[in-house]
């Protein structure tokens, strides 16, 4: 309604602003005759305008051109613009007309005017006296017939109509009406909030020919709307719901179909607060309404009542500061073409515009006019994609895809430049087609990517074309078909690139009729020809040109409607209700591929279908109901069985008959059988998968708000005889929270889109206390959304006793990525419905549930994440059915899966008494103390601490996957560091620069370290302790040093003080042989193999082995091998001990003459390193210890620098049997991370004086100097009498041993000989006990020994034991390369400590 009467017309136009064209204003006059214009109804044909005044008057317009040439706005275009005029009409289409209006004759109905209607010939009038007035649209001709309301039969059907059955009419007119098309009649709401559906009974409207049915127990309805597809009447209440009715066809009652209503779970505060609702419509294409209310807002739902958008709530309802807007109050809208736009006219209260008139700019006193752009799915009006694992969208000028390789695609665009870009609601039955060469999309393609892949569609063909009604993509989701006005283009994504008609005449002469769709690279496409005035089905290369030369062209008798692929069939269903089957081949018989199409069958279904447009899609598959179904061949499983249409919402199938003669694809069809109702989308696939027949062969339907429903097949397990009783299918509805726009299905997906807000503040504020149009929405987005349904599925074929069959589908889906994520789904589903009821279920189905989780190997885990997910008032419902969770920790451990067992330790430690807790976290530990699970043990420490000092308000984190660097070896210290690159230059003879330095490490062990140290009297530590001491036993006992290491680096155990208190327990060798065997499998090093030309070897007496080791050394530094990239906790340093007062001294009891060296030692000034025990690689993890040439690819000879060799291989002037020892002796060399492993093991157990162990070590490492320095240090009298035998007894086993099985250690032992006979000869004197007192005097170990260096050689720091001096190069002096005292002093101060070895 306006203030003044004017009657406006507005042309939308692409790329161009809507523009006005005429407007016609009332003369004073004639506005006080006939009142307020109220609305406007156009003629079928657009040629007149019927406006309705307020004074009771229609009023009747026609609309008149301009003349030939006249045109209010011509577009302009570039001079290298395709053709513009060569085509009749052309300039017509493109132009903005010039147009006028004359009022006819105004006919006065003498009541006010109440709603109008417009038919093909009449206008049909209702007014508020109770009549139904029957105009001619030329207002003179045949006068006008009124029919009285009163006089109309009503009843609830039309049977009992017969009865005489009628309503009390009296008094009562029509509020709103609108004429069905499908229907045939008119949907009424009467003035007292009744509805009704009048049916004209004769082809002609006339009083005595109406009968009228009425909805029982409504009596709020306010306005009135239709779906011609779906033959839906909807009407609008007083309560804000809107009531969806279908007509009975065989009684002709309305049944209640569904409602479209604001449920209070999702907008509790403004559900009972919308007030009536005051418009709907339905867009273009029927597949969705929009709604709005009283109150003001839009809703936007799907046909069978998805709901899609409101912005009643969320962002659309609140400004950024958390305050309410008030909605937008809406009094007239109306969809744009093709369901783009919504044109929206707001409304002003008039008392409003009455207070502001005089103050207020003139531009408040009017509605304003809103426009609010959509895009839409491609099924909704092309329900033939031929790739249903693609989610694609299209608005009036751009395409959004989910396909494409995410590393190409661009981004940013994710938004649509619309500031209201809201989703639209699609349905229809694409068939996926694979071609021979086609692949599906990945995963990582149709999930990982979270942006749209927007492709712009060509301007120049937008310009002549607009607006896009069919869009389609192809199986690769690389190529994508539009379709507008006329003509085609089609898009490839690899290149980026549009290809239109070369020849504009060719595309102006075509329009796209039933849709178009991709097959095997080539487009086909049902249109109209307009030159031969003839319906065609043509075929276009998408290689070649876009020409009608490279097209295959066949004619059709009727016009195409829909149009779809089955592998190479097309199917059409026509304007006359019949369906036509194509076969189609793809010829190679000239320089471009061709197709030729043969006419198959046609199948009549006029007597199914009342009307053409009632078919929604149609679809070809190979879903059958037929008693072989789990017999047929594989090639049978994707032949054409059936015909599937979508009948407004019905879903029909057709099978071929095969009770007659077999003539393969031209079988006839058996009568119809309807599979479901209320169905928007359907998706089926020709792909054949026999480990995912369940999904494959299935029938998917979208079903608005009852979610989606599923045809799933039934087979016998194991191919066993099916069971007479077994239907061979099952339909299985389930919800989701999205809605669905594609299905993929192997991987038992659903992609759909979604509507995401961004709240929009306006920068200039509300003006005048009042805020600006555009200030009241967001900005909107789509986003992506995807959701699992396979849990849906197996619970729904549980509840139907039906546990084998989903066994056989959860077993086809197992190595899906997320099938954990599914069981914990079901689990919790389930849970939650069955603990949260208020009365008891008879027949829960949790038990049942559990039992087939049983049946997977993730049934521990799936358990224990469900309950950690689930509130705690529910663990005793769960434990019931799934069983106790100390019996499942069990399992657990039995089955070494000791990160569920940690989990499982949360539910003991919420369920049950500390003790309990404390038990299972003990035989946890212990486990993963023994398995090396390093970071679970921290874990582990942390929990018994907690439970003994009550902390347990922070429970530990469950360890997820294990790292590598816990698992494998040592990775000692970072801050307690090891040099093994110390130069010549910095030892003097018989001096050991070796520097006894410890440091607290950092990081999270050291703390540990120091909260242990806090409350080391607490009794959960002297038990932690008592473990770790126990283990560490278990571990040497075992001669398993590797995990010794390891155990005390990761952990932090005092390895040094502890191997100190048990050097004459646990820490004896007890047999040499065997512990040396043990750590070369240990660590992988090979055994010593002798050349047969040994006896001679220059090499035997060691006179060149020193210069050999300087030159071939070189390159190698020992710095870069200890370098490790693993992250590991540093153990816990070792404090002296005061009961070892014998080894306080013992690196200045080293033997006086210069060494050999036998070690990868290089050179260069003094370097401190650190020195890292970390795990091998798998390679070195698989070799054989046997020989060692097995080991010389992992030696650290051969990974070194061989370039330095060859440089050198001319000063050296070697013999062949100098090369050949040089060989062997790199053979005998294990890795190098090995070899610093051993040497940080003997740096340790020489500090804890385990002497025997030192000489294990010295064997495998083949240091002579190890073993002179133990010898002498046997010489000590503090040193016990039984570790003298041992060493004595030890050595002559070895040598015994490798006279027989190793003759490798023959030299070496040679050159030990004069120390093992020095112990042999050596009367030893028996030690008194009180020397191992710790009040006992060190001052004989303050002189030098017979044995040992002389007094100058014992000056300098207390050294480490372990000492492997270089010999140093003639003439060089001792003092060069010595570490100062004052940078030994400043580094203990600055505790950076280091241990070098040298």
């Amino acid at each position: 309604m306006r203030e003044h009467l004017t009657l406006d017309i507005l042309l939308g136009l692409a790329e161009l602003p809507s523009v006005l064209i005429v407007s016609y204003i009332e003369s004073a006059k004639a506005s006080s005759q006939f009142g307020f214009y109220q609305q406007a109804e156009w003629k079928q044909d657009d040629s007149m305008i019927a406006v309705a005044a307020a004074n009771g008057y229609i009023l009747l317009f026609d609309v008149v051109g301009g003349g030939e040439d006249k045109y209010l706005y011509e577009p302009v275009y570039s001079k290298g613009s395709r053709g513009v005029k060569v085509t009749p009409g052309y300039k017509e289409e493109q132009c903005a007309p010039a147009l006028s209006l004359e009022m006819k004759r105004p006919i006065d109905l003498e009541a006010p005017i109440t709603s109008m209607q417009s038919l093909q010939e009449d206008l049909l009038v209702s007014t508020a006296d109770g009549y139904l007035h029957i105009l001619h649209w030329d207002g003179v001709s045949n006068g006008r017939k009124a029919i009285s309301l009163c006089s109309v039969p009503f009843s609830l059907d039309l049977q009992s109509a017969r009865g005489g059955l009628c309503l009390d009419l009296k008094g009562v007119y029509i509020r709103d009406m609108t004429y069905c098309v499908t229907l045939d009649g008119f949907a009424v709401v009467l003035d007292d909030g009744r509805l009704g559906f009048i049916t004209p009974l004769a082809n002609r409207i006339t009083a005595d020919q109406l009968q009228g049915v009425w909805a029982a127990d409504v009596t709020d309805g306010t306005c009135v709307a239709v779906n011609n597809k779906y033959r839906l009447v909807t009407f609008g209440c007083a309560s804000g719901s809107v009531l969806v009715y279908s007509i009975d066809t065989t009684t002709g009652s309305m049944q209640l179909s569904h409602k479209l209503e604001l449920t209070p779970k999702h907008y509790p505060d403004v559900c009972n607060k919308t007030g009536a609702v005051k418009l709907i419509r339905w867009s273009p294409d029927y597949s969705v309404a929009m709604v709005t209310w009283e109150c003001g807002g839009l809703s936007l739902w799907s046909v069978f009542g998805a709901h899609l958008i409101c912005t009643l709530g969320e962002d659309f309802a609140y400004r950024s500061d958390g305050t309410k807007k008030d909605p937008i109050n809406i009094s007239s809208m109306c969809w744009g073409a093709e369901g783009y736009h919504l044109w929206v006219i707001t409304s002003r209260e008039e008392t409003e515009l009455v207070e502001n008139m005089e103050e207020a700019p003139p531009q408040t006193q009017q509605a304003g006019i809103l426009q609010f752009n959509f895009i839409k799915s491609a099924l909704t009006v092309n329900p033939c994609t031929s790739n249903q694992e693609q989610v694609l969208l299209h608005g009036e000028d751009r395409l959004y895809l989910t396909c494409g390789d995410p590393t190409q695609l661009p981004s940013g665009s994710s938004e649509s430049p619309h500031p209201h870009n809201l989703p639209h609601g699609g349905e229809g039955s694409p068939t996926h087609h694979p071609s021979p060469n086609s692949t599906s999309q990945g995963l990582s393609t149709l999930l990982g990517y979270k942006h749209w892949h927007v492709v712009q569609i060509h301007s120049t063909y937008l310009e002549s074309n607009w607006p896009i009604r069919f869009a389609a993509i192809d199986t690769a989701g690389q190529c994508i078909a539009v379709a507008g006005r006329r003509g085609f283009a089609h898009y490839c994504m690899s290149t980026r690139k549009w290809k239109l008609f070369g020849n504009i005449t060719q595309e102006q002469n075509m329009t796209v009729t039933g849709g178009l769709v991709w097959w095997n690279g080539f487009v086909v496409v049902a249109c109209y020809n307009f030159i031969d005035r003839q319906e065609e089905l043509r075929l276009y290369l998408r290689s070649s040109n876009l020409d009608n030369t490279f097209s295959s062209v066949t004619k059709l008798h009727s016009d195409t409607l829909l149009l779809n692929v089955f592998r190479d069939m097309i199917i059409l269903f026509r304007a006359d209700c019949s369906i036509c089957l194509y076969s189609m081949e793809r010829r190679h018989d000239g320089p471009n591929p061709s197709a030729s199409v043969e006419l198959l069958q046609e199948v009549s279904m006029s007597r199914y279908i009342p009307h053409p447009a009632l078919v929604v899609s149609v679809t070809l598959t190979s879903v059958r109901t037929e008693t072989g179904i789990t017999l047929k061949a594989p090639q049978q499983a994707c032949m054409a069985d059936s015909i599937i249409l979508n009948l407004a919402g019905q879903l029909i199938m057709l099978q071929r008959d095969r009770s007659g003669p077999q003539l393969q694809e031209k079988l006839p069809f058996c009568p119809p059988v309807v599979l479901a109702q209320y169905v928007e989308n359907v998706w089926t696939t020709c792909r054949s998968n026999r480990k995912k027949r369940h999904l494959l062969e299935a029938l998917w339907l979208s079903c608005g708000e009852a979610g989606m429903k599923v045809w799933l097949p039934l087979f016998p397990r194991d191919h066993r005889k099916p069971h007479s009783f077994l239907s061979r299918r099952i339909m299985l509805p389930f919800h989701i929270n999205i809605y669905p726009l594609a299905v993929l299905f192997e991987d038992a997906l659903v992609l759909g889109a979604s509507n995401e807000t961004v709240v929009y503040d306006s920068l200039q504020g509300p003006r005048e206390g009042r805020e600006s149009l555009e200030g009241l929405f967001p900005y909107c987005t789509v986003e992506r959304t995807s959701q699992i349904y396979l849990h849906h599925i197996l619970r729904q074929l549980l509840v139907r006793n039906l546990g084998e069959q989903a066994l056989l589908l959860a077993q086809s889906c197992a190595a899906l990525p997320y099938f954990p994520h599914v069981m914990e789904l079901m689990v919790h589903v389930v849970l939650e419905e069955e603990a949260t009821s208020r009365e008891p279920i008879p027949d829960p189905l949790l038990p049942t549930v559990a039992k087939f989780i049983t049946e997977f190997p993730l049934f521990l885990q799936t358990i224990v994440h469900c309950a950690r997910k689930t509130e705690f008032a529910l663990w005793n419902y769960l434990f019931a059915a799934v069983g106790n969770p100390k019996d499942l920790f069990e399992e657990c451990l039995m089955a070494q899966d000791l990160d569920t067992a940690a989990s499982y330790l949360i539910i003991l430690q919420n369920m049950e008494v500390p003790a309990v807790s404390r038990q299972h976290a003990t035989l946890l530990f212990n486990t993963a103390l023994e398995q090396g699970k390093w970071d679970l043990c921290r874990h582990m420490i942390r929990f018994l601490k907690a439970i003994g000092s009550g902390e347990m308000e922070t429970p530990p984190p469950t360890p997820t996957t294990q790292e590598p660097s816990s698992t494998g070896g040592f990775e000692f210290f970072r801050n307690r560091s090891i040099s093994l690159s110390q130069s010549a230059d910095s030892i003097a003879a018989g001096k050991f620069n070796l520097q006894k330095t410890f440091s607290m490490p950092s990081g999270p062990s050291a703390k540990g370290s120091e909260r242990w140290s806090k409350d080391s009297d607490c009794a959960e530590n002297m038990y932690i302790d008592m473990m770790l001491r126990r283990h560490a036993r278990h571990l040497l006992e075992h001669v398993r040093l590797k995990e010794l290491g390891c155990f005390s680096a990761q952990l932090g155990f005092e390895l040094i003080g502890w191997l100190c208190h048990e050097r004459t327990r646990v820490a004896r060798v007890d047999d040499f042989v065997m512990a040396l065997k043990c750590l070369h499998k240990d660590f992988l090093w090979p055994f010593p193999v002798t050349p047969a030309g040994s006896i001679s070897s220059p090499f035997k007496n060691g006179h060149r082995r020193t210069v050999l080791s300087q030159h071939l050394l070189k390159s190698q530094s020992a710095d870069s091998l200890l370098n490790s990239d693993m992250d590991t906790v540093p153990p816990q340093a070792a404090a002296r001990n005061s009961n070892h007062t014998w080894l306080d001294r013992l690196g200045a009891l080293g033997p006086t003459e210069p060494t050999e060296m036998d070690t990868a030692l290089s050179h260069g000034g003094p370097q401190t390193q650190e020195a890292f025990l970390s795990p091998l690689t798998n390679k070195t993890e698989e070799c054989s210890i046997g020989s060692a040439t097995d080991l010389t690819e992992t030696s650290s000879m051969v990974d070194g620098d061989w370039t330095m060799v060859d440089e050198n291989f001319s000063a050296l002037s070697l013999t062949h049997s100098e090369l050949e020892h040089i060989s062997m002796e790199l053979a005998n060399k294990g890795p190098h991370k090995s070899q610093v492993q051993l040497r940080y093991l003997l740096h340790v157990f020489m500090e804890a004086g385990c002497l025997e162990w030192c000489v294990v070590i010295g064997l495998i490492l083949r240091e002579a100097t190890v073993i002179k320095q133990v010898v002498n240090f046997l010489d000590s009298p503090e040193v016990p009498h039984e570790t003298v035998q041992s060493v004595r007894s030890g050595l002559l086993g070895v040598e015994a041993w490798a006279s027989t099985d190793c003759l490798g250690y023959k030299p070496f032992l040679n050159l030990i000989r004069p120390q093992l006979q020095k112990l042999i000869e050596t009367s030893v004197e028996q030690i008194q006990p009180e020397a191992f007192l710790p009040g006992a005097s060190n001052s004989k170990l303050a002189e030098p020994q017979p044995g040992g260096p002389s007094a100058e050689d014992s000056r300098g720091p207390a050294l480490l034991g372990l000492a492997l001096p270089l010999e140093p190069p003639r003439g060089l002096g001792t003092e060069d390369g010595g570490v100062p005292e004052e940078q030994e002093e400043q580094a203990v101060d600055e505790g950076v400590y280091d241990c070098t070895l040298s």
